[in-house]
């Protein structure tokens, strides 16, 4: 998979060595995590707004209500910037001023454009549901026209994004390892609880298994990465 062109907005100013421009990475990150924050600005005032997305090819996809003042704005064609952090864990360091935390983040710059085409517009509809769920699309009514037509939905081309990654143990300066204080990592991830039966779930209709081996995409990895001996955990 190719690299994303660098630009001065994408190329990394502070500690650059972390910096990921291979479309590889960064759609990993896309397609683990859940909630993007996109940055915009409207008369002046700038605005943060969490929401879904989902990553189809070299296009990311926002969607919501068609009244959605984001929506409508993005759809004019303004500058945006969307922002996806995944936190691995936290860097446990022997100074307070050292401590941090692993992480990997995408930031996207770009303008995006409203979907019209109704193919396309079921199909990035389908790829938010999937994105959350896999397996999930096949088993749900899909949108009717109404609901269609109530829903915007926006498509940012990948082209100006880059990734920032920090993995490893607590960076100490020298003279504190002497110091007689725990330091490590503790990795952290997301996990899936018991799921929950709607109250009006009609009888006879068994938890999907979907749903009971729900999994997000690097968990396998992490759980590769982690080594737990006691209470004691090292990355």
């Amino acid at each position: 998979m190719e690299r994303l062109a660098q630009t001065e907005r994408t190329t990394l100013k502070r500690l650059p060595t972390r910096a990921e421009y291979d479309r590889a990475p960064v759609y990993e990150i896309l397609d683990e995590a859940f909630i993007c924050h996109v940055g915009f600005v409207v008369d002046g005032q700038p605005f943060v707004i969490p929401t879904g997305y989902a990553r189809m090819g070299d296009c990311l996809y926002l969607h919501g209500s068609a009244a959605s003042r984001m929506l409508r704005a993005l759809g004019q064609g303004i500058e945006v910037c969307v922002t996806v952090t995944l936190l691995d864990g936290l860097v446990l360091a022997r100074s307070a001023f050292h401590h941090s935390v692993n992480y990997r983040s995408v930031v996207v710059f770009g303008r995006a454009t409203v979907v019209e085409e109704t193919e396309e517009k079921m199909e990035a509809l389908r790829a938010f549901t999937e994105h959350v769920v896999p397996g999930r699309w096949a088993e749900v009514r899909w949108p009717n026209e109404s609901e269609m037509k109530a829903t915007t939905v926006l498509a940012l081309p990948l082209v100006e994004a880059s990734a920032k990654i920090r993995t490893g143990p607590p960076i100490d300066d020298e003279e504190d390892h002497e110091i007689n204080v725990w330091a490590g990592v503790l990795p952290l991830r997301l996990v899936a609880d018991d799921a929950i039966k709607d109250d009006r779930l009609r009888s006879g209709i068994s938890l999907p298994d979907y749903v009971r081996q729900y999994r997000r995409p690097a968990d396998h990895r992490k759980e590769a990465q982690a080594d737990v001996v006691g209470d004691e955990v090292c990355l």
